[in-house]
This record gives structure tokens, sequence and C-alpha cells, in this order.
């Protein structure tokens, strides 16, 4: 299958915009877009986000997480690690290998870690031999 779900944080909204339209316009499944959500202000918000998001992980073939990225996103790497998913994690500058900024679940096998323009991650997730 070729669904997706993305993780990142607002301050990536256009990017995670580009990037899901890129994949979808190839047939791939977005399971959820966080980004056509209004900021939660109130805590049953996050809830339900909470629930649709952990679904979203959940049902998506694999997962992409672009840096800069929030908790939300590590906790949705967390899942996604949990379930055995294929994650892409993106670094616009290779934060990922710095021993100061890296996380430990950086470096695991099922991460695979992307450096470059968020144009050539399309290309890697897309020439994929698994999606």
């Amino acid at each position: 299958m070729k669904r997706f779900y993305i993780a990142s944080s607002f301050k990536n909204f256009k990017t995670v915009q580009f990037v899901s339209n890129q994949l979808k316009d190839k047939g791939y499944i977005q399971t959820y877009d966080w980004t056509r959500n209004e900021r939660a202000t109130t805590f049953e918000d996050l809830r339900e986000i909470g629930i649709q998001e952990k679904n979203a992980v959940m049902d998506a073939d694999f997962i992409i997480i672009l840096l800069p990225a929030g908790k939300g996103s590590h906790i949705e790497l967390g899942i996604a690690l949990g379930q055995s998913k294929k994650i892409f994690l993106y670094s616009p500058n290779n934060e990922v290998d710095n021993f100061e900024t890296t996380s430990t679940f950086y470096h695991l096998s099922e991460v695979q870690k992307i450096t470059g323009s968020i144009e050539e991650l399309v290309e890697i997730i897309t020439s994929s031999q698994c999606y």
C-alpha cells in the first residue's frame, strides 16, 4: 500500500502541504491531514486531534517526519516505531547527525534519515522499493 502520514510542527505547515500534495499527485493516500485543523483551544480539541493523529499513524504504511518537529511528532515517531512502520526522517540541515541535538531513536533501522532538498525527499520516498 501507499498510505502515509506526515508529522511535523506548525512551523513547517507549508512544507507538510507541499510534500502531501506531491505524494497524493503520485497516487499515495494521506491518512490524516492535520494542516486543515485550527489550533486547538480546549483539552477536548486536543483529545480529538490526538485520537485522529494516533489512528492516522496506525493506518499509515509509512510516516514522514519533517524536522524541526515538536513533541507531538516525537510521540508519533514512538507510535510508528512500536508498530514497526517504515519512517522517513527529513532534516534540512543534518541535525540528526549532530551528537548534541540527535535522538537515539533517529538511528534505529526502521528510520531512514534524509537530508537535502524537500524535492529529494519526495524522490527518495517515491523511488523506494517498498512504496
